[in-house]
């Protein structure tokens, strides 16, 4: 049985993919600092799969704690969770999203290097594409100057990672994410921010609950057929499950290069106006939003191409926007 380390993984997407890790008879270790999660999530987890993962409440800046933990558990493979992920709020705290993303990696990855670990499936994002020249993004995208601090920290991260492959014996996988939403089947875990939230879903959500007044639209005068900013919306448990997969390659040789990057997503785009009425249709809810002025940080369109995964790694978004927004409203109501 394999010791797998996820990092952050009392978190939205690291708990889905405890989940399907355990499923798989994975033995799983959790790091997670309860900086952006709940302890509770531990049994809903737990309640799920009928085991109960290992948990170390670790601040992966603390390099002294990462460097006992490598020393005292037995570790197969690590997939990396753990990171500040709000561009707007990287914005207008950059030291803080470099400190937290990128200090954290290179403790991580020198004591993996250290403990002959060499399997890494990194949590990256299709930020790094920024404003892509074409729709929708294959992985040979150029990456472009970072629109936030937040993006940049991905960028850097993968260039961290990269370099570390080249001097070392670890092998690893850059999930470039496009927009997670949705929830587990269960209704025992799905995405609730603390504090207030900064994707659009979780705000959605909220708002028709009646948690938060009203949504705001941040622009309604981008060049698209409504006006709002369009995304790829893809369901956690598709995420979850891709992460798996991408794993099972490191661990079983099937990788082609030492680094790869893989881009995942449904390979559809959808407004975020598009998203609320989605919403409205499959719950009945109403959802009170206003269009307010662009934040900074954010683009027009990003979308993927997904054929690469598709192809390379058997992987497929196999559920659909309106299952993963029903989900996430099934989730809501449980809270």
């Amino acid at each position: 049985m394999k010791n797998i380390l996820v990092t952050g993984g009392l978190g939205y997407i690291g708990s889905h993919t405890v989940v399907e890790l355990q499923n798989e008879g994975f033995e799983v270790l959790i790091i997670d600092n309860l900086s952006n999660s709940n302890i509770e999530v531990l049994d809903k987890i737990t309640s799920i799969t009928k085991i109960k993962p290992k948990y170390f409440n670790i601040d992966l800046k603390n390099k002294p704690a990462v460097k006992n933990f490598f020393a005292t558990n037995k570790v197969d493979g690590v997939i990396h969770f753990a990171a500040s992920k709000a561009v707007g709020e990287s914005v207008e705290k950059p030291l803080e999203y470099y400190e937290n993303n990128i200090g954290s990696l290179v403790y991580l990855l020198q004591e993996m290097k250290a403990n002959n670990v060499d399997n890494f499936i990194f949590s990256s994002s299709c930020t790094v594409y920024g404003q892509a020249d074409e729709l929708p993004i294959t992985e040979n995208a150029p990456i472009k100057p970072a629109e936030s601090p937040y993006g940049n920290t991905k960028q850097i991260g993968e260039e961290i990672i990269k370099d570390t492959t080249k001097i070392s014996e670890i092998k690893a996988i850059a999930l470039r994410y496009f927009n997670p939403i949705g929830a587990h089947k269960s209704a025992k875990i799905g995405e609730l921010p603390i504090g207030v939230p900064q994707n659009l879903i979780p705000f959605v959500v909220q708002t028709a609950a009646g948690i938060r007044k009203e949504l705001s639209i941040f622009g309604s005068d981008y060049p698209t057929s409504d006006g709002t900013a369009v995304r790829d919306y893809i369901h956690v448990v598709d995420l979850a499950k891709a992460h798996l997969i991408a794993l099972k390659r490191l661990l079983n040789n099937h990788h082609k290069k030492q680094f790869e990057v893989f881009n995942l997503g449904t390979g559809k785009g959808n407004s975020v106006l598009e998203v609320i009425r989605a919403f409205e249709k499959v719950t009945g809810q109403k959802v009170n939003y206003k269009l307010v002025e662009r934040r900074e940080g954010d683009i027009t369109a990003a979308y993927a191409n997904t054929t690469f995964a598709n192809d390379e790694l058997g992987w497929k978004a196999q559920l659909n926007i309106e299952d993963a927004l029903l989900s996430a409203w099934k989730w809501q109501e449980t809270l």
